[in-house]
């Protein structure tokens, strides 16, 4: 787990507004690697991953696209 929160675009989340974790961005070995889940990141701009705790968050002035 690392430190820092992982800055995301808005163009690394999918149209509902999920990131992956394990994401490449967040630069994990494959020793701790966990299974694939998708967290939300539009709702609050930040989510934590609940396996790892790695914080992912939106960076300043993203916007996210709005979905139908």
């Amino acid at each position: 787990m690392s430190n820092q929160p992982v800055e995301l675009s808005s163009k690394d989340l999918d149209p509902q507004g999920d990131v992956f974790c394990p994401n490449p961005k967040a630069d994990m070995q494959l020793w701790n690697n966990h299974p694939r889940v998708y967290l939300n990141v539009s709702r609050t701009g930040q989510v934590a991953c609940p396996y790892c705790g790695t914080v992912y968050r939106l960076k300043a002035g993203e916007h996210l696209a709005p979905s139908h």
